[in-house]
């Protein structure tokens, strides 16, 4: 087994955030991220409170999050009990239901003013993420896996535990004699995750194993560090101009330009300009191409992605919201 990590290193993600929302489920792992708090030396220096997302789905879970308050209490943290009161989708449940507790916990962590969000993923779940972003066709950036801090909106969410295994963990609470609970949704095969989750002990037969897959995350990401790095700098040779509703670039510069890059400076556009809208790789890759060819026959070109109007004209391509679907009768439809 791999040794766990230092205790005190892997929270140092913390320390530039003065008021922190840990999301404890009760399971293992957040309960072990909760031990680790307790007996962090830095830790009276920081306002510290627990949060709990019932998400209704089992009988027994406000039993549960109650039961998490009372640990939370006991060892100095204040606790909230959040509920997810909106009716229950039908399809992409396990999609949903994350989606609901990261808005629960945002909503949470701006009432008690706290700066940043604590979650228990572990290195495990990252490999079982660069697993499923392998099976569903994922680009470099997903393959990276999750980060241990990103922006979740307007606050930060990070991810101090990501190198310490699920049996790390396990073993926190154990040597701590503290109680935890077992989702059973994490053994139910109707959901993708436990499937894959299943498979792992015969891929690691074969070699992959969550170590390598854990590997391959950060080598994507080193790429992807490096690919945006390079987009960067294209970017600024490219841009024309850019304002709060449309970006200008080169067409001349695009054109030479690598397709990945200009995936990444269109990605990054649309993003900004349209964050409502789902921007699907598959569907940004082919524009690109679609895009690369108009390019090279320097003719007027557009056509419509994510909420975006995207369009080559007298040598500039120009990235702008796209007017409501009624007074685009003479565009082209949607990639």
């Amino acid at each position: 087994m791999r040794q766990p990590v230092e205790e005190a290193h892997a929270l140092d993600i913390l320390t530039p955030y003065p008021s922190l929302l840990l999301a404890i489920s009760g399971g293992p792992d957040s309960v072990a991220l909760m031990l680790l708090i307790k007996k962090w030396s830095d830790r009276p220096k920081y306002s510290i409170a627990v949060a709990t997302v019932d998400h209704g789905l089992r009988e027994e879970s406000s039993r549960e999050a109650e039961t998490v308050g009372q640990w939370a209490q006991e060892l100095g943290f204040t606790h909230y009990h959040l509920n997810w009161l909106e009716e229950k989708p039908t399809t992409r449940l396990q999609e949903r239901a994350r989606e609901a507790r990261y808005r629960l916990l945002e909503k949470c962590a701006k009432e008690i003013g706290a700066d940043a969000i604590v979650t228990a993923h572990h290195a495990d779940d990252q490999a079982e993420t660069i697993l499923l972003r392998l099976t569903r066709g994922s680009g470099l950036t997903g393959l990276a896996g999750m980060a241990n801090t990103r922006k979740l909106n307007k606050i930060k969410l990070l991810r101090p535990l990501l190198n310490f295994s699920k049996a790390d963990l396990v073993k926190i609470c154990h040597e701590a004699h503290h109680p935890y609970f077992n989702d059973p949704s994490n053994l139910n095969d109707k959901f993708t995750r436990a499937r894959l989750r299943k498979l792992m002990p015969t891929l690691a037969e074969e070699g992959l194993t969550s170590d390598a897959l854990r590997r391959l995350g950060q080598r994507a990401q080193r790429v992807n560090v490096a690919l945006d790095f390079y987009a960067n700098s294209a970017r600024a040779q490219a841009l024309i101009e850019q304002h709060e509703d449309k970006t200008l670039f080169s067409a001349v510069e695009l054109e030479r330009l690598p397709s990945e890059i200009v995936l990444r400076l269109l990605a990054q556009e649309i993003t900004r300009l349209c964050p409502q809208f789902l921007l699907r790789l598959e569907r940004l890759e082919r524009l690109v191409t679609q895009l690369h060819d108009a390019l090279l026959t320097s003719a007027p070109w557009q056509k419509t992605l994510a909420g975006c109007l995207i369009r080559i004209n007298k040598g500039v391509v120009e990235i702008g919201r796209a007017p409501p679907r009624k007074s685009l009768s003479k565009t082209k439809s949607d990639s």
